[in-house]
């Protein structure tokens, strides 16, 4: 029994019309569900991901409208990181960000950025041989196209406390008990610590991680909750998303962590060459549709187009 590694992270944003154009727009992700908060179904909660809405390249968004700025702090994600296929596509994205007015960094290791609303991304060239999870969008030529989550660096002023529960319970490896990976049979991805900011009160808002999710397989789930529960980080029960179902507890640093299931997938309710272009409800909510649309934010059309066949510059 094995997580294969990150199925989504999930995010806070206060402004889903400019997230919409920046992670569809700039970064050529396809939207491949349009739904609500299922906890506040008020507020929208946004699926961004490859062409299929793959585990492993989806990163979500709940929208509260206005919320302040976040303030990553001890016990929370501060940094997403993408895989791409080369340095010449990291060069690629240095150019692109610039052109859309946002400032990218070329370091040793990768090109590093942040959302309009502050949440830090970075780029790292693949070494894994996993299959590139991708979206297409014509001004994104397809081999520099974002290939899915390497990973995600947490902030812990302690992260020892957080090692019997990854490698002894969930299945993590680590050389240095620092930078963790959690591999399965399909793919994998890293969840590495970093200290701290000094003197900074964690504080989640808009341009935040709200929780981190790892994949399993639909039969493993109870097991993993049971696993989970037996190490006394007192999970939460099953709980039914309709595209897939979740367990939620947090990790002795504090990130909160979800197991989901790989699947049902998000053409459960939709055709699969349609994804995202309408709201979504799961079954309980669909009497509350025609109030949810009327109170929540218009939003733009994505802003790319899925081309016919891969796209070249």
């Amino acid at each position: 029994m094995k997580l294969d590694g990150i199925h989504h992270i999930t995010a806070i944003t206060g402004d889903a019309p400019a997230n919409v154009e920046f992670y569809t727009g700039v970064l050529g992700l396809r939207m491949v569900k349009k739904s609500v908060n299922q906890d506040d179904p008020t507020v929208y909660h946004l699926f961004y991901g490859d062409e299929q809405g793959s585990p492993g390249a989806d990163l979500t968004f709940f929208e509260y409208p206005g919320v302040a700025p976040g303030r990553p702090g001890a016990g929370m994600v501060h940094r997403i990181v993408w895989r791409v296929s080369s340095k010449q596509a990291l060069e690629f994205w240095k150019k692109r960000l610039a052109n859309h007015r946002t400032s990218a960094v070329l370091t040793d290791g990768g090109l590093l950025f942040a959302d309009p609303e502050g949440l830090e991304h970075e780029l790292i060239v693949n070494t894994t041989g996993d299959e590139p999870l991708s979206s297409r969008a014509p001004e994104i030529p397809s081999e520099h196209a974002l290939q899915g989550f390497d990973g995600a660096r947490a902030y812990s002023a302690d992260p020892e406390r957080s090692a019997e529960l990854l490698a002894g319970t969930l299945g993590f490896t680590s050389d240095d008990r620092n930078r963790w990976t959690v591999r399965g049979d399909s793919r994998g991805s890293f969840y590495a610590y970093d200290l701290p900011p000094e003197g900074v009160s964690p504080l989640q808002g808009a341009g935040s991680v709200h929780h981190v999710a790892f994949a399993c397989q639909p039969q493993d789930q109870e097991a993993w909750r049971s696993r989970v529960a037996a190490a006394g980080a007192r999970p939460t029960p099953v709980i039914d998303r309709f595209y897939f179902r979740s367990v939620y507890f947090r990790e002795p640093s504090g990130v909160l962590f979800e197991i989901a299931t790989i699947g049902p997938g998000f053409a459960v309710d939709e055709d699969a060459a349609h994804l995202g272009e309408h709201l979504s409800l799961p079954p309980r909510l669909e009497p509350l549709r025609a109030r949810l649309e009327g109170a929540l934010t218009p939003l733009p059309p994505p802003g790319r187009t899925p081309a016919p066949s891969p796209a070249r510059t």
